[in-house]
């Protein structure tokens, strides 16, 4: 039972009760090895045996007690848990499962009574209780000090340990490193507690260590094969570290426990997405909203698949939907940008623009972006990364050329040079890799005089240079799936690092992915995205941002002339074959028709292109912001500049015939 090998529980004690029948403590560990096979009815028969011989045996009554009640029969749950606790009222463990059954049929007087018998018999128990009272209502200090007190008095309680740890990961971040830390205590002191190692595999997550997560969520499934939420979150940590065939395994599983589990659906319909499995995302994703009907991101993630349409009723539940006063904000901003796309599928735009408009004033209230910020440090990294520092530092990185990266803006196109890349036999195509923005904010994180990056990367020395070229290449290894020379690295936002990268892996290609001003920022401004890119929320914070990544590419072409090939996405449409070789040609890489094939390549893909990526070129999408050109004076003002400076059939692309 330790080893938590129910199958083998139920084996040995079967074997002896067919020579010892009537042993009531191997019938009892029979019922449990039943219980963790949720095998709730045979573990009840086994324990209504078993008092019909030791009828006075309290854990025997505890035990039918926590069975009944999981199988929703709580009246007879509590008459079981009261017997158990009147043949033995120091067992403090059967005192607080008739709490939590009382507490359920809403008997909160008897409950209270219950957890104050539970708490007179474990004390440190009542003190946990007291801190999670103040954590519940916003007095997150004072439950610290209670935690912490119990921990003084008992370095081993690791329920105080656990309650701690995840206080700091949710309310001071800043305590991240001991949140971490607490929670691997607490699975040295108990390896057998899944929870604990829920816990912790959730803040590795958070914390970008996804394979030590991965190893965390596994011990809990091992722990508790029928324990859907950790079965979940493994196929979540899968799917981050991009482990996405394992990912659609764990959460198969995840839903199969839990079929009614909305979250969980929508996590399972996410990574078969990715894989490419449409069909059965959808049926994943309508599975989760028959759960929850007021799920609007499960309703948006159907329309990011993009090239889904959505039936009629479909459009009216989510219209029905918004009219309830009780939805949550998050909701709400998820069915406005569903409406909006499921508008523009129909031709309306107008009112396809009403519902990405309001949902993106709604969302830009939930997220934090400061323009003033964003433009000093643009221009603190054209300051420092000159064209006098570039060559003073030359040749100094890590001579790596394996990787190529794809910049730009998002929705201009990056994901299809992505796609044309890795259809070589050369190049294999890795994912959003978040590694080289980790490496430069890393540089000056712990000077005493609070000097980030940019400005902490004029005292690099020669070596710093190379050692974080190697560490860039070190830390993406593991996304690495085969022996091809060259990989991908699609991550847009790194466009204001090129001098950077250039400095620590001088061999590496850079392409830039640009698309007309006003489709680029039409696209960022229909999608609502899991997170980050929080400039996309507004018309004028896009352009403010658009005009920041025109000036710092500008600086990257006149301060390394001809390191960064420039690829719109006009032209990539309308001379797919001619783009193609220019982007080969870039990469050094000789011409192969099947990149002209793209989408034929197999391969997990986790964009909001994914499922665009895998049609033949067209040339539905150029041009798209004609459609909305009575809304988009905004950025026709302020951007009409550079629109000017485009190449002309890049600019005249989607004029009306």
């Amino acid at each position: 039972m330790q080893a938590k090998r129910p199958l083998r529980v139920e084996e040995i004690c079967r074997d002896y009760l067919g020579i010892n029948p009537g042993c009531a403590d191997h019938l009892r560990l029979l019922a449990h090895a039943l219980q963790e096979q949720s095998r709730l009815s045979e573990a009840e028969e086994k324990l209504r045996f078993a008092l019909s011989l030791r009828p006075n045996f309290p854990q025997l009554h505890e035990d039918l007690g926590s069975v009944l009640a999981l199988q929703g029969r709580y009246d007879e749950a509590i008459s079981s848990l009261e017997k158990a606790v009147q043949l033995d009222p120091t067992q403090a463990l059967a005192h607080r499962k008739l709490g939590q059954v009382l507490a359920i049929v809403g008997r909160g007087e008897d409950a209270d009574e219950s957890f104050g018998e539970f708490f007179d018999k474990r004390p440190e128990d009542g003190q946990i209780a007291i801190g999670a009272n103040l954590l519940k209502e916003g007095e997150t200090d004072q439950a610290i000090d209670v935690f912490r007190e119990v921990i003084r008095q008992n370095p081993k309680n690791v329920n105080a340990m656990r309650f701690l740890a995840i206080t700091y990961w949710k309310e001071k971040k800043e305590k991240m490193d001991d949140a971490e830390a607490l929670l691997r205590r607490v699975v040295e002191i108990a390896p057998d507690f899944a929870g604990g190692w829920i816990n912790l595999a959730m803040v590795l997550v958070e914390r970008n260590k996804f394979l030590d997560a991965i190893h965390s969520y596994q011990q809990a499934t091992a722990l508790e094969p029928g324990n859907p939420a950790a079965w979940g979150g493994l196929g979540n940590a899968y799917a981050i570290a991009n482990y996405q065939d394992e990912g659609a395994k764990a959460f198969a599983r995840a839903v199969q426990l839990k079929p009614k589990a909305a979250t969980l659906q929508m996590g399972y319909a996410h990574v078969l997405k990715t894989l490419g499995r449409q069909d059965e995302s959808l049926q994943a994703y309508r599975a989760a909203i028959a759960a929850k009907p007021d799920f609007g991101e499960a309703y948006w993630s159907m329309a990011n698949l993009k090239i889904f349409n959505f039936e009629a009723e479909e459009v009216v539940a989510m219209e029905q939907q918004l009219a309830h006063e009780e939805l949550s904000d998050s909701a709400e901003i998820h069915f406005r940008f569903a409406l909006g796309k499921a508008y523009e599928d129909k031709k309306d735009y107008d009112r396809a623009w009403h519902y990405y408009d309001s949902g993106n004033q709604k969302q830009r209230t939930q997220v934090r972006h400061d323009p003033i910020e964003s433009e000093r440090r643009q221009s603190e990294i054209i300051e420092v990364f000159n064209k006098e520092f570039l060559e003073q530092h030359a040749g100094k990185g890590f001579e790596a050329a394996d990787p190529i990266l794809i910049v730009g803006l998002p929705r201009s196109g990056s994901t299809l040079v992505e796609q044309i890349l890795a259809s070589h036999s050369q190049v294999e195509g890795t994912s959003e890799l978040p590694n080289l923005g980790r490496i430069a904010n890393s540089i000056g994180r712990y000077r005493t005089d609070q000097e980030y990056f940019p400005l902490s990367a004029r005292d690099l020395r020669n070596k710093d240079w190379r050692a974080y070229g190697r560490q860039y290449m070190d830390e993406t290894r593991r996304h690495r799936e085969t022996d091809r020379p060259f990989f991908t690295d699609k991550m847009p936002n790194n466009f204001p690092l090129m001098g950077f990268l250039h400095l620590i892996l001088p061999n590496a290609t850079i392409i830039n992915a640009r698309r007309h001003p006003y489709d680029s920022c039409l696209g960022a401004y229909k999608q609502l995205f899991g997170k980050g890119q929080n400039f996309t929320y507004d018309m004028d914070d896009l352009a403010d941002y658009y005009r920041q990544y025109d000036m710092i590419m500008k600086h990257w072409h006149e301060a390394l002339p001809g390191k960064v090939l420039d690829v719109h996405y006009e032209e990539t449409v309308l001379d797919l074959e001619g783009q193609v070789r220019r982007i080969l040609d870039h990469c050094g890489l000789p011409f192969e028709e099947q990149c002209l094939r793209f989408w034929e390549t197999d391969r997990a893909v986790r964009t909001a292109s994914s499922e665009q990526v895998r049609q033949p070129i067209y040339r539905g999408a150029l041009g798209k912001w004609r459609r909305y050109e009575n809304h988009l004076g905004v950025w026709q003002e302020r951007l009409g500049d550079i629109v000017a400076e485009l190449p002309e059939r890049v600019r005249r692309v989607g004029e009306k015939r």
